[in-house]
Parts: C-alpha cells; structure tokens; sequence
C-alpha cells in the first residue's frame, strides 16, 4: 500500500470514529444513519488490501479443515471461527470468490454439527454465500445449491440448479452426486434419475461426436486421389494443339514437312564463275 493511500485511509478512519462517538452521544433519529454512515466508512478502510484478504481467507480454510476433523462441541466453535474469518475476507474484497463458496460449505458443516431443522437460518446463509458467489462467475456455486434445495425439499429449485451446474460444467463425477449426504432425499425420486440418465446420454453424445470431428479431421490429412478428368496444363494433347495453332507458318512447315533435295539442274547465273571454267561466246556469221 503507497504512502498517499494510507493517509487517505486514515483520514477516512479518524472520520468514522468521530461519526461513531457522534451517534453514540446523541438519541435522536439521526443516530441509525450516522452509524450507518460510520460502519461503511469503517468496511471501505479495510476494502481493497488483497494481503489481508488473502490472509483471512487462508486462514479460514485452515480452519475449516480443522472443524472436519473434529467431533462436537469442538468443531462448532472452530466452523463459527472459520466462518467469521471467510466473512472478514470478504468485507475486505466483497468478489472473493473462494471465500463465498468455503462460507457457505462451513455453514452447512456448522448446521449438521449442531443438528438443526433444514429450516434453520444457517442453511438460508449457506444458500446466500452461493448465490453470491454465483453471481461472481455464474453457475460456479450451482451444485452447492442444488445440495441446499436438496436437504430442504425444494425439489424444483434442486433440478434448476442441478441443470445450471451441467450446463457450466460445475457437476462432480456421477458417484459422488449419489453418494453425497446433501441429496440422499432426492436420489430415489424419478425427476433425480431422469436427470441421472439424462448425464449418460448426453456423454454418449458427445463422445460420438469427438470420434466423428477425429475422423474428419484423419480424413482431412489424407492425400486427395488423383482426379482422371484433371489434365496436366503443359502435357496434354489439348494444350499442345492450342501451342501449334499460334506458331508461325514456315516454324510449323519446318516440324511437318521433312527437308528435300531437287534432282533438277542448277543454272547458274552470269555473275556467277567456277574456277577453271572459261567463258563461252557465240561466233558471228
């Protein structure tokens, strides 16, 4: 953090203090609001340290395993611990979305570690930390919900968010959505198993459809057969008639017609001379 953003932080601090003494010295309407006011100065102090963040939020996964592997009383007040630790995280940066999506598993750990009714307010915290988080990456926190609904009864909230999660990719392996404690009212029940089989088609489907786009694609590398009704430009019989029909008349007399000798006398002409041969007058009457 820079030297000029911790003294705005400070200067922010010293104001919601005031604002506090404020409220807290007077009885009036304005009391709510003005400690309202210092409560939100208060959250934008401690807003946007990523190190603290990060800190409260590691801390409260460390403390959330540590719930898992303890029995009651002991792991209630270490899942409360947890639970508030993920809550100061995310005061500090409100889109951390680990945070929200851990809050909300401790919060179910919690409820089953004190063995409240599914109406207890612990589950509506649950179902509100996965909305959350949600709302940060949608479908994120889909089948989380769909575990919320599903120990509650709310059968069609359970399959809406059941289909959200297949849709994102959010889904477990099969065995594990069998096997999940959360769901063990809803797996008997046939909207569950239409939904359970609806799974396999859909992998069945795709699965065909990689082996057809592989196959395309083995096809594609291959080497095109040559086609009989393709010719070559400079080879073809076609070709070289068009070449002759355009070369000039003695070039193509000259490739057609073989060279010939006469078998008549050459006469020679007066300027011509051979060597010793003389010249030949007439002799006058």
């Amino acid at each position: 953090m820079s030297l000029f953003a911790s003294f705005t932080k400070k200067s922010k601090l010293d104001a919601a203090v005031k604002k506090a003494e404020n409220a807290r010295k007077n009885n009036d309407s304005l009391t709510d609001q003005q400690l309202k006011e210092a409560y939100q100065d208060f959250a934008d102090v401690i807003t946007g340290d990523s190190l603290r963040a990060a800190t409260l939020y590691h801390w409260g996964v460390t403390l959330l395993h540590q719930a898992k592997t303890k029995t009651p009383p002991e792991s209630i007040n270490i899942y409360r611990n947890a639970i508030a630790k993920f809550s100061f995280c995310m005061t500090i940066d409100p889109n951390y979305l680990a945070a929200a999506i851990d809050a909300g598993v401790a919060c179910m750990d919690l409820a089953r570690a004190r063995g409240v009714p599914f109406s207890d307010e612990l589950y509506e915290m649950a179902k509100w930390q996965f909305e959350k988080a949600n709302s940060i990456q949608d479908g994120v926190a889909a089948f989380n919900l769909a575990c919320v609904h599903g120990v509650r009864g709310d059968n069609e909230s359970c399959l809406e968010a059941l289909k959200l999660a297949k849709e994102k990719g959010n889904l477990p392996e099969d065995a594990e959505i069998l096997a999940d404690p959360d769901l063990a009212n809803v797996v008997t029940q046939p909207w569950f198993q239409e939904f359970m089989a609806s799974l396999e088609e859909s992998r069945r489907l795709e699965e065909e459809q990689r082996l057809a786009a592989k196959l395309a694609e083995e096809e594609a590398k291959k080497p095109k057969p040559k086609n009989p009704n393709d010719y070559a430009p400079y080879h073809s019989p076609k070709k070289q008639a068009e070449e002759k029909v355009g070369e000039p008349e003695n070039i193509k007399e000259a490739q057609l017609t073989p060279k010939q000798t006469s078998s008549e006398p050459v006469t020679e002409s007066s300027s011509q001379s051979g060597a010793g041969v003389a010249e030949t007058k007439p002799i006058d009457d």
